[in-house]
Formats: C-alpha cells, sequence, structure tokens
C-alpha cells in the first residue's frame, strides 16, 4: 500500500512540475543569418542561452536566407508556431512549427504581399492567437513606394511601412491581406496581447526625420481591430533608439522587452495600468541578442532543451 501511495505521489508532483510554466525567449544575432537562438529565465531578468547561443534551426528559404525577428507564440493546439523575416527584399515571410522547439517542420514561405507588384519588403512578422474567432493573425510591415506619400520622406532610406495582415486557421491557407494599422506616421514592429476585454499593440514610431524611433501604444476593441491612435511614447528618444518590442505578463505586472539597438542591448520597462511606466534596470541577455519574443513554455519543454548538447 505504501508503495502504491508512493507511486502515487511522484506522478502526481511530476505532472505538476510539467504543468509549471518557464519564461522563454527567441531571438537572432548578427544579421539573423545562422538562425534561431533561444533563452529562458526563472524570473524575468536574467536570460540564460541555451545550447551554449548555438543556433536551434537554420534558416534555408529565401533569397537571403535570414531568419530575424523569430517570434514564437503556443497556439490551442500545444504547437510552437513561429513566423520570421527571411529577406531583406522579398514579398514573402517565414512559417514553421514544433512540438518541442527542437525538431522543426518543414519551413514554409508565406507569400503575403506576392499580389503588390511594388512591395519592398516584408518585415518583422507577428504572430497572435484570437480566441474569440478562432485563427491565427499574421502582422508585418511592408513599403509601399508612393502609397502613402505624406511620409514617404520620414523614412529611411526610402522606407515609409504601414502594418499589414492576413488570418488563417492552418498556415496553409491564408486570408486577402488588408491594411492593419495606418496612423499617418511611418510604423513597423507590431506587436499584439489581450488585456481582459481589451487588446493592447505596442508600435514602433519607425519616422527618422526628425526622430521618433520610440515604442507607443493603440488599443482595440477586437484583435483585427481598427487600433486607435496611439498614446505618447513610453521609450525616450533622446536617450535610445527602440525596437523589436514584446510582452509578458509577469508576476501582475506587464513587461515589454524591446531592443536598445543603436547601444547594442537589451531594455525593459513594466507598467500595471499602461499608462504608468518603470525602467527595470537588472536584466541581462546573452551576449549579441537581437529582438524576438517572449513566451511561455512548460518546464519539461525547457528540461528537453537544456539536455540537446
Amino acid at each position: 500500500m505504501k508503495n502504491v501511495l508512493l507511486l502515487l505521489f511522484l506522478y502526481l508532483f511530476l505532472s505538476c512540475n510539467n504543468e509549471k510554466e518557464i519564461l522563454l525567449f527567441s531571438y537572432f544575432k548578427g544579421n539573423g543569418e545562422d538562425g534561431l537562438h533561444l533563452a529562458y529565465s526563472e524570473d524575468g531578468l536574467k536570460w540564460q542561452a541555451l545550447n551554449n547561443d548555438k543556433p536551434f534551426l537554420a534558416p534555408l528559404i529565401g533569397q537571403d536566407k535570414l531568419m530575424r525577428d523569430p517570434c514564437i507564440i503556443v497556439g490551442p493546439d500545444k504547437m510552437f508556431h513561429m513566423v520570421w523575416t527571411i529577406s531583406w527584399g522579398e514579398k514573402g515571410i517565414g512559417y514553421a512549427s514544433s512540438k518541442d522547439l527542437i525538431n522543426w517542420s518543414k519551413q514554409q514561405y508565406l507569400p503575403v504581399m506576392e499580389h503588390e507588384a511594388e512591395a519592398k519588403n516584408c518585415w518583422a512578422p507577428e504572430l497572435f492567437y484570437d480566441d474569440q474567432k478562432e485563427q491565427y493573425i499574421i502582422c508585418w510591415s511592408t513599403t509601399i513606394p508612393g502609397r502613402f506619400p505624406e511620409t514617404d520622406q520620414t523614412g529611411d532610406d526610402g522606407y515609409n511601412h504601414r502594418m499589414y495582415y492576413t488570418t488563417t486557421k492552418d498556415f496553409k491557407t491564408l486570408t486577402k491581406t488588408k491594411l492593419f494599422y495606418d496612423k499617418g506616421f511611418n510604423v513597423i514592429d507590431g506587436t499584439i496581447i489581450k488585456n481582459k476585454d481589451t487588446y493592447l499593440m505596442v508600435v514602433k514610431d519607425e519616422t527618422r526625420w526628425s526622430p521618433a524611433k520610440n515604442l507607443r501604444v493603440a488599443r482595440a476593441n477586437e484583435a483585427e481591430g481598427p487600433y486607435s491612435k496611439p498614446l505618447e511614447p513610453f521609450t525616450i528618444t533622446e536617450e535610445y533608439w527602440a525596437e523589436g518590442p514584446s510582452i509578458v505578463k509577469y508576476n501582475n505586472e506587464w513587461i515589454v522587452y524591446f531592443d536598445k539597438y543603436r547601444k547594442g542591448r537589451m531594455g525593459a520597462k513594466k507598467t500595471k495600468d499602461w499608462k504608468h511606466w518603470e525602467d527595470i534596470q537588472d536584466i541581462s541577455f546573452p551576449e549579441g541578442t537581437r529582438h524576438g519574443t517572449v513566451f511561455k513554455a512548460p518546464v519539461n519543454v525547457l528540461n528537453k532543451l537544456r539536455t540537446k548538447l
């Protein structure tokens, strides 16, 4: 009888432990040429590289074969779904999925802007699962010369981004691409979260002349929008330029991680109400980390990642 009770206790302990979640972070290094990197954290502050900071997945598609801006979310199917920037100048993005972040599906090219003859790029794709409509939203930024002439001279090297999106249930059939966010300024790096009954999107104001290069928050009542004009920036242009925001709720606070890319390091701010912000000073990431996505995963997934060596 004692042995039976002991086995039952061990089973329940292991089951509970496997259900516990850990914070993971997907990122790229350099130009994104070597592929997907992963780090983990037990407190949201100190991030440790996995696999000796070697990539878990090498980019195989696109003219430039890059894996920049890797965005990973966990779907209702318990699979990890990832999209990324494959190239500086193509009209599609990359997609792959995995059940363990080690073994990945065949990499797919999603031709999200092939219908736009003048489109220059597809950068910084992001994923969000809309549980109300039971579908995935894929959004990204593209420059189409002359489409928004009033801000054509505000960006870097002629880039004048607006955000676009498509939806899908299976990453095979995509709905018609639509304009997602245009509030009269050059915008990129939008990422969405749901906060109670409100959807919040953090975007980067990509205006170069005169420089904004900061992060702002917009709101909507539905995941597909329409999203509001953004609030005042919560990052400080005069101190650093920020990009690649990623959001997680941790200890009843929202943390936004971002790339202080001109300073070569990551930054973070936290908020409880999306109006008042506090700098997080004591964060650390693996050297050379470029922006990606923070997400939660079961502890047993981390254990497998740590034994991959």
